[in-house]
Order: C-alpha cells, then structure tokens, then sequence
C-alpha cells in the first residue's frame, strides 16, 4: 500500500507523509510504501523509521534522463527553489501540487473569487499535457513535489537509485 503525504507532487491530499505513515503502518497488515517530500537517503530512513518498508519518489525521477518529459519542464523542475510548489483546488476538494505559474496564478486568483468548479475545472484541460509533451511551463501544469528545490541536475535512474542508497547506508551506519 502507498501512504502518500501532501508534500508529493500532482493530486493530494491534507496529512503530511510524517503523519501518515506511521498511521497507516499501524492500521494495516501488508507492506507499506511512504511517498511524498522523498528525493534521497535522509528520506528513505526517515521512511524505514517510520514504519514504511520502502519509498516511492516521482519528483525527483521527473528529470531522469531517462524520463520521456519535455526538457522545459526538468529544466522549471531543476530551476525551483524550495517555496516555488503551489496548491491548487482546496475549494473544489481537489488539491493539486504544482509549481508556480501564470496557470496557476490564473486558477488561485479564479479559486479565491468563488468561481464554480466547472470554471476551474475548464481552465485546468490540457494543461498537463502543455506540460509534459508540449514543454509549455508557462501554461501548463507543471506537476512537481515540495522537493522540486532540492532537485539541481539530471541524472541517470541508476544515479538517483544508487546516491539514495549509498547515503542512505551512511546514514544507518551513524544512528
């Protein structure tokens, strides 16, 4: 089961992955994977400690060289600082993590006037696919977890995979 916090990038929910996880851990009898606000080792054993058996990273896998994602969109990815995640559709019921933009500027301003949910929901069509295959940042949903800034280079997912474990292993070596 994936116990995925509000830190994660794209559709979430309102408890973080340090709340959630140990919850879930202790309410279910099968294998728990912690998501959301994970980009390396410190959060792969804050996971394990937590009670998770193991991680599931998006953000940080959105700008593997391997990832068929428009190089626009790893490049905001990699350009983003640590407060650059918005959250859209807390009035429908539907929040959405992204980065900043004229899209989501658009949308919070258009949330915060009490338009309809069909209002929001028209603005909103397509705009990952802008994203994603088109390469438009500016317009587009640009999808990505509060561990965007900390994400400064593409890499491999044998890199990624690899520096998770070796620090990871360090860091288990000095608790």
């Amino acid at each position: 089961m994936i116990a995925e916090g509000m830190e994660a990038g794209g559709h979430i929910g309102h408890t973080t992955t340090m709340a959630l996880v140990p919850q879930v851990c202790d309410a279910v009898d099968i294998p728990v994977v912690a998501a959301g606000g994970i980009a390396d080792g410190r959060g792969l054993c804050a996971a394990l400690m937590l009670g998770a058996q193991g991680v599931q990273m998006g953000t940080a896998f959105l700008v593997a060289k391997e990832a068929q994602v428009h190089e626009n969109y790893k490049n905001r990815v990699i350009k983003a600082k640590d407060i650059d995640t918005v959250i859209t559709g807390l009035s429908t019921g539907h929040p959405v993590r992204c980065l900043r933009n004229d899209m989501t500027k658009a949308y919070l301003k258009l949330e915060q006037e009490g338009a309809p949910f069909e209002e929001l929901e028209q603005l909103t069509l397509g705009t990952l696919r802008k994203a994603v295959i088109d390469g438009d940042v500016t317009n587009g949903t640009v999808m990505a977890g509060q561990i965007a800034g900390m994400i400064k280079e593409p890499k491999t997912c044998e890199e990624i995979i690899t520096q998770l474990v070796a620090q990871a292993d360090r860091l288990w070596e000095q608790r």
